[in-house]
């Protein structure tokens, strides 16, 4: 059995518009790389950080938390070592977080043997996500672990079930490097909302889903609505409705927050589409004193993989 193994815990978007803190796809080209080795001494240790300065102490880090959470369920006294070279930016809006968490245990599990199922270490990963926010949310980590789009049952689990990706489903991201705290996002948001309201995002989350089960372009579009989150989380970001705008007159379906923001996601069907919406929102940025990435990524429907 390996001593080693190396990761890659890819970025996600979540909440999806309609679909807040139930709804989530995975991304290609960006995430983490996560290195763990097994050791000696039991107990979970994080030997390097490299791209963000981000603590080293297990109890402190999403990925030293995650695999303890891990080790404790199996009642094991293997030691690990952690390394993580971040390639997605804390507060960025793309599951930092849910990627060193995801990444953690993947290889953990990968080196015990496989114990669990992917579907069984989203548990694990979800204590990584409430140390970084405050709530053990699983809209990020789900497709992490298991690739493609997810949507979480809530309740006790937790249950997540994987939805079909249209085969010409690509996303634009684009990534103001400003930093957005999930836990200073979630603070905007009303405790209370109205019926109407509820019952708008309801019908808008069923249409989403069914859009992808049938690869329906038009429906997934027209159904990227959000009527509760957007509006009490837009004005933290900079030409937030800009973006929506030129992303829409660039053909693009649809777009959103992705996660509590700041980064801002498109969907769209086809690669020249993604990358017409990309040099469009591009260009509203450009005139900002922000600096700012941008992304076309096709949907990753494998998630979490060991690499050489």
């Amino acid at each position: 059995m390996k001593e080693e193994v190396k990761v890659f815990a890819p970025a996600t978007v979540a909440n999806v518009s309609c679909g807040f803190d139930v709804l989530g796809f995975c991304l290609s080209p960006i995430g983490d790389t996560v290195i763990v080795r097994k050791k000696e001494q039991p107990g979970v240790v994080i030997t390097k950080i490299v791209g963000q300065d981000l603590p080293l102490d297990t109890k402190k880090n999403v990925a030293g938390v995650a695999a303890e959470a891990l080790l404790e369920d199996l009642q094991s006294n293997q030691g690990f070592e952690i390394e993580i070279h971040k390639g997605i930016k804390a507060g960025s809006g793309i599951g930092s977080s849910a990627a060193s968490s995801a990444g953690a245990v993947f290889g953990i599990n990968a080196l015990l043997g496989n114990p669990y199922t992917r579907n069984e270490l989203i548990k694990f990963a979800m204590k990584g996500e409430e140390l970084a926010s405050g709530t053990p949310h699983a809209d990020n980590v789900s497709p992490a672990l298991l690739g493609g789009f997810t949507i979480v049952r809530c309740g006790k689990g937790p249950d997540v079930i994987s939805i079909p990706t249209p085969p010409d489903l690509y996303a634009t991201i684009i990534h103001p490097k400003i930093e957005l705290k999930t836990a200073d996002a979630r603070s905007v948001l009303k405790k209370n909302i109205p019926l109407d309201k509820a019952i708008q995002q309801w019908g808008n989350l069923a249409a989403l889903v069914s859009g992808l089960f049938k690869a329906d372009y038009e429906l997934i579009g027209r159904s990227l609505v959000d009527v509760i989150i957007e509006p009490e989380r837009a004005g933290l970001i900079p030409q937030f409705d800009a973006v929506k705008l030129a992303a829409k007159n660039a053909g693009g379906l649809g777009s959103g927050i992705s996660g509590s923001g700041p980064s801002i996601y498109t969907l769209s069907k086809g690669k020249e589409n993604a990358e017409n919406v990309r040099t469009a929102i591009a260009e509203v940025f450009a005139p900002l004193q922000i600096e700012f990435d941008t992304y076309v990524s096709k949907i990753n429907t494998q998630g979490v993989a060991i690499i050489d």
